[in-house]
């Protein structure tokens, strides 16, 4: 009995090996790439360490590189000798640019109701952004965007701060202005709003730019032209608009990044205009006791005829590998990490965005997220990066706008010599 016990349980162990062997052999690993640092990087780890954790056949091997150029570079470079990951994150912007160049593969209508997702989940002006011609080569995880970040106690000296805690009394370009000067030099405050801003990169300009470009209904390209008709004007008329803000002194020039939050934080600017990603920077710093004021955040007032605000999108793209196509069972894998990062985008949320999936932008748990529900209807009104090529992340329209308008921002040249250089520039950049 005994030998027969264990020649069984030999045959057992046998089988339960075996069966340990084929499950670890199921196991699709899908190779990820993104370019997320920061509190981006710390919450779409812990993401990913959940879904790795929820999928005993599915895991995610993911690699962070560098944002920006080398993080496309790389991508393209990659993609065009057939290797690369089976995902990775991508910007909206970008786009067109991966469209051209071949590196990225749509996705198909089949492909999405896989995994119960639709365009009707989306906001339209992601969705939107996230076709070229008409095909669909990126899934939108949030809408990110520049904001209006306010020191409360200050606005509430000068009486515009209403008694929700919102600003009053910004919208339209005279009010914002005397709002400016109002605010400036009293109470502590240098200055009425400082900007995100960095002595190389033209992002901030762009971003507030364009947003006055839009609120204006101007076109920043249109057929190959660079602010075709009277865009030119209203273009030059933007620039003009922030540059005044800086030579009345209600803003300092363009400086580098840190100096630019710290004006903010430290109580010398009373508003400041940057990105949603420095929300968790502001709660960070309230919740430590070192803000040492009450603090909001909205969406950018209308300054001129309608709401507009520039906006971008981080998503997911999968690479056309050439010669070396992303395999079926991976794709499967891949939609089922997308669809479920975006059932869980509450936790992404948490770094100021905004979620593209609209289950989650329209639950109480976001409702009650402050302060991304309180300006998270710009995405009703985001308006997103041309659709060429020279536009997006790290773009020659970023470069131009270093070159160009930020000169201008900071007084050293005319606003319409700068729109006149930029506008040169980059219709050559378009032959």
């Amino acid at each position: 009995m005994k030998r027969a016990g264990l020649c069984l349980a030999a045959v057992f162990a046998a089988l339960f090996g075996i069966t340990a062997a084929a499950s670890a052999a199921e196991k699709t690993h899908v190779v990820w790439w993104d370019f997320l640092s920061g509190g981006d990087g710390v919450r779409m780890k812990a993401l990913i360490a959940q879904f790795n954790a929820e999928h005993p056949n599915i895991e995610i091997d993911g690699t962070t590189l560098q944002w920006g150029t080398p993080f496309y570079t790389k991508v393209q470079t990659s993609a065009a000798v057939g290797q690369g990951p089976d995902i990775m994150t991508y910007h909206l912007s970008r786009l067109p640019l991966g469209v051209s160049t071949g590196t990225l593969r749509p996705y198909t209508d089949a492909e999405l109701a896989s995994v119960g997702l639709s365009a009707k989940d989306f906001f339209p002006s992601d969705w939107s952004a996230a076709h070229v011609d008409g095909k669909l080569y990126a899934i939108p995880l949030d809408i990110h965007s520049i904001i209006l970040y306010y020191n409360k106690d200050l606005l509430a000296k000068e009486g515009l701060l209403g008694p929700d805690g919102l600003p009053k009394g910004l919208d339209g370009i005279a009010n914002f202005d005397a709002a400016l000067k109002k605010l400036t030099g009293k109470n502590g405050a240098e200055y009425g709003v400082s900007f995100a801003s960095s002595d190389d990169d033209g992002a901030t300009d762009w971003r507030i730019f364009y947003t006055l470009l839009n609120q204006m209904g101007g076109t920043f390209l249109q057929d190959d032209r660079v602010l075709p008709g009277d865009s030119e004007a209203k273009a030059v008329k933007a620039t003009e608009t922030i540059a005044d803000w800086v030579k009345q002194g209600w803003a300092p020039k363009l400086t580098d990044y840190p100096a630019s939050i710290a004006l903010f934080t430290s109580g010398k600017a009373a508003m400041h205009i940057n990105g949603v990603w420095e929300v968790p920077t502001m709660i960070d710093l309230a919740k430590s006791g070192k803000l040492g004021f009450h603090w909001g955040a909205v969406q950018i007032p209308v300054l001129f005829d309608h709401a507009a605000t520039w906006a971008d999108s981080h998503s997911f793209a999968i690479p056309n590998r050439r010669g070396n196509p992303v395999p079926p069972e991976k794709i499967k894998a891949d939609l089922t990490v997308i669809a479920w990062i975006e059932h869980h985008a509450i936790l992404w949320a948490g770094a100021g965005h905004i979620p593209a999936y609209r289950p989650v932008t329209d639950s109480p748990a976001f409702q009650k997220m402050q302060p991304n529900a309180t300006y998270a209807s710009l995405a009703k009104t985001a308006v997103f990066d041309p659709r060429s090529k020279i536009a997006g992340v790290a773009s020659p329209i970023y470069d131009a706008c270093n070159n160009f308008i930020q000169p201008a921002i900071n007084g050293q040249i005319a606003a319409s010599a700068a729109i006149a250089q930029l506008k040169d520039e980059l219709e050559g950049d378009l032959q």
